[in-house]
């Protein structure tokens, strides 16, 4: 029980801290609304099952001492983030109110483009990082018992990852969406979308080196 504790606690902290995701949920969020913000989170727990089932099959291992594997994955990944970051660095619209209101009253099928591809954006940036494959190859396998299954203990230990990331991502929606009306000034608009593309490829550089 005590294991268990600790690892909650780990996993909360790497939760916690803030990193791609919190960048690319916070810009979703702002840009298109608290539903396009739920479909970033449905896109990262998506991405963290897909690394779920890499590992059960036994191929997290493999990948991680494939350095052409875990190589072509951690460069993928940077590049996508760099990509994502220049992409909002050099926007030319900011987000509003106006805006946000619009893409709430927008056609189903803007709404639905807008939430699919803040989908697919969580999804990738979180398939395309080699980091959580170090997560389960290296922290997980410190608090599973070798006497017991250690595909159930592997499943329990990762679900209880993504669970922790999808509150805590869900709470920050929620925030997010309460907090824009404070947020709509054109000038703090500009420094933000200048802040997350500068950071996002800060840590596509990061995931890179």
């Amino acid at each position: 029980m005590d294991s268990l504790l600790t690892y909650i606690s780990i996993a909360a902290m790497m939760v916690v801290i803030p990193g791609a995701d919190t960048m690319l949920l916070v810009k979703n969020t702002l840009s298109y609304g608290p539903k396009a913000g739920r479909y970033t989170v449905l896109g990262m727990a998506t991405g963290l099952s897909f690394w779920t089932l890499i590992a059960i099959l036994g191929l997290s291992v493999v990948i991680a001492k494939s350095t052409i594997l875990f190589s072509t994955i951690k460069y993928l990944g940077a590049a996508y983030l760099i990509y994502l970051g220049i992409k909002s660095f050099f926007a030319k619209s900011v987000f509003s109110l106006e805006e946000i209101q619009a893409h709430a009253n927008a056609p189903t099928n803007s709404s639905s483009r807008n939430n699919k591809k803040s989908f697919m954006q969580a999804l990738l940036s979180n398939v395309l990082n080699p980091k959580t494959v170090l997560v389960y190859i290296t922290i997980m396998p410190q608090f599973i018992a070798l006497n017991g299954n250690v595909n159930q203990q592997l499943i329990v230990l990762a679900s209880i990852l993504t669970l922790l990331a999808v509150l805590w991502f869900l709470i920050l929606v929620y925030v997010i969406d309460y907090a824009k009306k404070w947020l709509n000034h054109s000038k703090f608009q500009k420094v933000f979308q200048k802040s997350t593309g500068l950071l996002l490829i800060g840590f596509g550089v990061k995931t890179g080196i």
